[in-house]
């Protein structure tokens, strides 16, 4: 895997973060370096298919923002590939790298933010969770179509939904075209795609930079 070394270091900073100290939520501490900044981060996926840039939303979503970012700045989703891909409902990334091995978090999950009212539009980038309402960590996905069926509708097991934390600006094209791509019917990865989409690298750039992030 590559830039093992560096997310690892890094996250292991903010695994500690986590574990030190009293007060505070499981996922409060572990986020808190990433907590202030832009209003509207903006992040790069330069995939081998072609470059997404999200659009983020720290005033309505700042755990899983910071989440996101913490992962993105410490190379995590370096050499990540969609994993589930889901034409008519979404794709999914954040766990399984290139030569297929399971690349792990080690931060504690974030507070689920469904409840902050942006909704899960075509475009829109989520978290991804189990069946534990705050139990998201790195996996992410992005709406193919508008998905209200994955909206907040009440604080219950099945009433949660999914946290939308940003948009994508730049790049539906290349999230349709992953979409189009044949997928394997069977095994732990179901929906795997047989024509792997790989994130090669992810980086952040400021706010209202997207002339800058499409030269």
């Amino acid at each position: 895997m590559r830039n093992r070394s560096g997310w690892c270091a890094l996250l292991g900073l903010a695994m500690a973060a986590c574990s030190g100290g009293s007060g505070g939520s499981r996922s409060e501490d572990g986020v808190r370096q990433e907590a202030t900044g832009d209003a509207t981060p903006m992040v790069v996926l330069e995939t081998n298919r072609g470059r997404i840039v999200m659009e983020l939303d720290r005033q309505r979503a700042p755990e899983s923002v910071a989440n996101f970012l913490l992962h993105v700045k410490s190379g995590f989703y370096n050499d990540i590939q969609f994993h589930r891909v889901m034409p008519g409902f979404m794709i999914q990334a954040g766990v399984l790298t290139s030569d297929m091995q399971r690349r792990i978090s080690p931060v504690f999950p974030v507070a689920n933010e469904a409840q902050n009212g942006l909704k899960n539009l075509r475009g829109t980038v989520a978290m991804a969770r189990t069946s534990d309402p705050h139990s998201a960590t790195s996996e992410f996905f992005i709406n193919l179509v508008d998905n209200a069926v994955l909206d907040f509708s009440s604080a219950t097991p099945r009433g949660w939904g999914y946290a939308v934390f940003g948009r994508i600006t730049e790049g539906m094209d290349v999230v349709d075209a992953v979409a189009a791509i044949p997928t394997t019917g069977s095994g732990r990865y179901q929906n795997l795609p047989l024509e792997p989409t790989v994130i090669d690298t992810a980086y952040v750039v400021p706010s209202g930079a997207a002339a800058a992030v499409a030269e």
